[in-house]
């Protein structure tokens, strides 16, 4: 029997909490799994920056990344070792680099997924080269960006097409709005999109491999509040619609950890943000939903590891787009899409893994968040983030919603082991083969 050692690498930018929770968690754990043959265990570093030659080795089996939608060298990185050296990484990074959200859409019109119209508007300001300038001079065409706005119907909202983060999303009640607000976008190319107005529900659902987390949001509030602490907001079927279109949206285009937000008007969930590869993972925003996001993480990134799971370069749409041909009904046509998910995440062979090798992460998971060191790591990124004099006031509310946690994930345990008693002692998984992979619905 041989043993082996596979590396974990994190490549963090402004990531603090998380990384820490997820490093003590994988130490405690204290996994020797057996795999096949073999037994293999687990080592956790943080990547760092430097030159690199383009053919020296990668001494990871995955990489947990949180740098390649904004940093190119670690961008370049990644590339090259998963292309040389067979590194695994959640999110293919040339899909990340090259998908903005107007392809995201258009990808899932074509799926047949309720997107709202939307238009895309040439940007009002032009700095253009002299080819450029030759080209808009023949072809560019006046237009009354209000007449659009008619067209779509008020309220709208205008946002950049690649979700850039320079310039924000404006909600439009008129054509006087809109005018005003185009003229603020400068060089910016916009989307125009008709608001799915009133709704009566948003939600954001976080996709970590085959697992979904369904959140109800709030995007007016402050970030540290956006993440609310809700139950049982949506019935079965919508929790299932909502974890079959994350997926689908995912394994299209090969993301793996990834956020959809959606609106509900007349018991319809509408998708109108989903191009989000690299999810809020911080407590200070996800508080009572953070020891979750870092338990399917761990689940994830340790399965990948132990697996060897082969990273697919390339994207191939073509399954869905022949499902998308058929004459089926929305509701069954999705969820073919989502098998076609499952198929690429390996969910039944994620789950049994899960029930025979990490059966006791709920345990240790539960342990850890009532410790000083899970603390003192909250305490630290409050105090990232946080001006001074509100460093003990946050710490403690974050703190607080993390003990309410642990006593609603106490009383699910005990509740899916049907007896009571401390979460500590349970060794039930979360997970059920065969099941769809969910998270918070029974919590």
């Amino acid at each position: 029997m041989a043993e082996f050692t596979r590396n974990i690498g994190l490549s963090l930018g402004a990531d603090l909490c998380w990384p820490a929770c997820y490093e003590e968690i994988v130490r405690r754990l204290k996994l020797e799994l057996p795999i096949g043959d073999d037994v293999v265990r687990f080592a956790v570093e943080r990547v760092t920056v430097e030159p690199f030659n383009l053919q020296q080795g990668c001494k990871y089996d995955v990489v947990l990344d949180r740098l390649t939608h904004w940093f190119h060298t670690s961008r370049e990185w990644i590339k090259k070792a998963v292309i040389l050296d067979g590194l695994y990484v959640l999110n293919n990074p040339w899909s990340v680099q090259s998908m903005e959200k107007h392809t995201s859409y258009c990808a899932m019109m074509k799926l047949g997924m309720p997107i709202p119209e939307t238009y895309l508007v040439p940007p009002k300001e032009h700095k253009p080269s002299a080819d450029v300038k030759t080209t808009l001079d023949r072809y560019a065409r006046l237009f009354d960006i209000a007449k659009v706005g008619d067209r779509l119907g008020y309220p709208l909202f205008m946002k950049p097409y690649d979700g850039g983060a320079w310039v924000g999303v404006s909600k439009i009640d008129d054509g006087d709005q809109l005018r005003d607000a185009y003229e603020k976008s400068g060089t910016f190319v916009m989307h125009l999109q008709k608001a799915v107005d009133p709704f009566d529900l948003f939600v954001r659902a976080i996709g970590l491999g085959p697992q979904v987390h369904i959140v109800r949001y709030d995007p007016t509030a402050p970030l540290h509040a956006r993440y609310m602490v809700d139950f049982f907001f949506c019935d079965g079927d919508e929790w299932s619609v909502l974890q079959d279109t994350c997926l689908t949206i995912n394994s299209f285009f090969g993301w793996e950890f990834n956020s959809c937000e959606a609106l509900r008007k007349e018991g319809v969930l509408y998708p109108i943000d989903f191009a989000n590869a690299c999810p809020d993972f911080q407590v200070t925003s996800l508080h009572y939903h953070f020891p979750e996001m870092v338990k399917n993480m761990v689940r994830w990134s340790i399965y990948c590891a132990a697996t060897g799971r082969k990273m697919q370069p390339t994207l191939d749409w073509e399954p869905f787009f022949k499902i998308a041909k058929k004459d089926l009904p929305y509701r069954e046509r999705l969820r073919e899409y989502a098998k076609i998910a499952h198929q690429r995440m390996e969910t039944d062979r994620f789950v049994e893994f899960c029930h025979k090798h990490l059966s006791h992460l709920n345990e240790v998971t539960w342990d850890f968040f009532g410790t000083d060191l899970a603390r003192s790591i909250v305490r630290a990124k409050v105090a990232a983030l946080f001006p001074a004099h509100e460093v003990d006031k946050f710490t403690e509310h974050f703190w607080g919603l993390i003990q309410f946690w642990r006593k609603t994930e106490a009383d699910r345990l005990a509740a899916m082991r049907g007896t009571q008693g401390a979460a500590g002692t349970a060794e039930v998984a979360d997970l059920a083969p065969g099941a769809t992979v969910a998270a918070g619905e029974a919590s």
